[in-house]
């Protein structure tokens, strides 16, 4: 057999699938037909196999008690050594239903109510929930926005945050959720030893780590054997293979008496086995689904390097970090100078697009948006239509392609009102993915 879904550009109808992503717009407070760019979820089917070992699975009809065998422990294991060159023992891994469900049982593992535990803002926001929802403290070492708009690490504030505030645990995001860097073999280095200094329990959310473009992916727990005796690693084939919704998530732990600990609160949680589907989902993806996922990380690619082109040519006050890894893209929109419910009335009320505004990743995140760009490059347009933006101009659309043809001069009086040539266009879903992802005419 040979992978047949490689053909990404095809549309797939998402809506009426109970998708959180497409069919909650209104309980969520948005229009219906909002175009939703927002959670990290693809808009491509998976791997072929992946399909049909789902298919294989639904078909015996049976869907009882299920459990892993050698099969699943050989899936994860060769994953991890292609793809990342790590080697991992089968009892070191233990399954949850997601990441951010393993998160909470490690804070309830490691750490007591009143603690503080540390994050880097801004970051993927359910890593404060689950700090705050269990009654404990966030301790928040704030990223450093360069000049070039890139992020570092301000390891002085880490290890003083540490000491001050007796922090006993760090949820560390590798590659960073939402501002897409791939940390260097230094950056961990010097972060995993800070925390082996102060004996501080590291929690490695590495779920992106097979979407690097730039540098090589860290794997934290690899990089010393000390490491090992202080840190939680949460993998899952869930961003890969988009398999999000089959809640399937392995927890790597070397550590004996941390696993123990970790294992114990996944029990008094009432979680024992996963199911059925994520399963047979996971062997065939990572022992079936390479080609696949080297096709769908190409054009992903091609997503982000178009988006950043015309974003710097077309709309250059908004400024598109640098990204470095995931298929998520973090743009400043500060210049405009809109208040957080000024920029959300304008993407969401007047373009109609749903985006993940910045301020729910932390307070560092005021004023900037994260888009998800794992979609389908735009269709031709059987029809499109022309609409006024608000600022008096109206933009001729190309009836072949659906790009807005602009009008430079006249545009660069009515900033920021120039955003319509990116979001205030009246257009078809696909169309607007059009708009976003193809070249426009010279």
């Amino acid at each position: 057999m040979s992978e047949k879904n490689l053909n990404f550009d095809q549309p797939v109808e998402r809506r009426g699938t109970h998708s959180l992503k497409y069919d909650f717009a209104e309980e969520r407070g948005r229009k219906k037909d909002i175009l939703p760019l927002w959670v990290a979820d693809m808009d491509f089917k998976t791997s072929s196999f992946v399909q049909e070992a789902l298919i294989r699975q639904a078909e015996h009809g049976i869907y009882g008690y299920t459990e892993s065998d050698q099969e699943y422990y050989d899936a994860v294991s060769s994953w991890m050594e292609r793809r990342h060159g790590w080697k991992i023992d089968k009892e070191w891994i233990t399954k949850t239903p997601g990441i951010v469900f393993a998160l909470a049982m490690a804070v309830k593992a490691y750490t007591e109510p009143g603690d503080y535990i540390l994050i880097q803002d801004p970051v993927y926001y359910p890593f404060r929930e689950v700090i705050e929802s269990n009654d404990r403290k966030v301790a928040a070492n704030i990223l450093i926005r360069k000049e070039d708009g890139s992020y570092a690490i301000d390891f002085e504030d880490f290890e003083r945050q540490i000491v001050e505030k007796g922090v006993k645990l760090f949820l560390f995001c590798s590659p960073h959720n939402p501002v897409s860097r791939v940390w260097t073999r230094e950056e961990v280095e010097r972060l995993g030893d800070i925390c082996l200094k102060h004996q501080v329990i590291i929690v490695s959310d590495e779920i992106h780590a097979d979407f690097v473009f730039e540098g090589k992916h860290q794997v934290l727990v690899d990089l010393k054997d000390e490491y090992k005796d202080i840190t939680v690693t949460c993998t899952s084939p869930g961003k890969t293979f988009n398999l999000a919704g089959l809640q399937i998530s392995n927890i790597i732990i070397p550590n004996a008496s941390l696993r123990k600990e970790f294992q114990h609160q996944v029990t008094a949680a009432g979680y024992s086995q996963v199911g059925a589907p994520g399963i047979f989902a996971l062997i065939a993806a990572y022992t079936q689904g390479e080609e696949w996922y080297q096709a769908m990380k190409q054009y992903v690619k091609s997503n982000i390097d178009f988006l950043h082109t015309w974003m710097a040519e077309h709309l250059p006050q908004i400024k598109v970090t640098k990204t470095e890894g995931t298929y998520l893209v973090w743009m400043d929109f500060r210049a405009l100078g809109l208040s957080d419910k000024e920029l959300k009335e304008l993407i969401e009320d007047k373009a109609e697009v749903w985006l993940d505004g910045g301020a729910i990743f932390g307070e560092p995140g005021s004023g900037f948006e994260r888009i998800n760009v794992a979609c389908q490059r735009a269709l031709s347009a059987k029809i499109i239509r022309k609409k006024s933006t608000g600022c008096g101009l109206r933009y001729p659309v190309c009836s072949r392609c659906g790009i807005i043809k602009r009008k430079q001069k006249k545009m660069d009086k009515q900033r920021p009102q120039c955003l319509a040539i990116f979001f205030y266009v009246d257009l078809n879903f696909h169309c607007l993915k059009q708009l976003l992802f193809r070249s426009p005419l010279k």
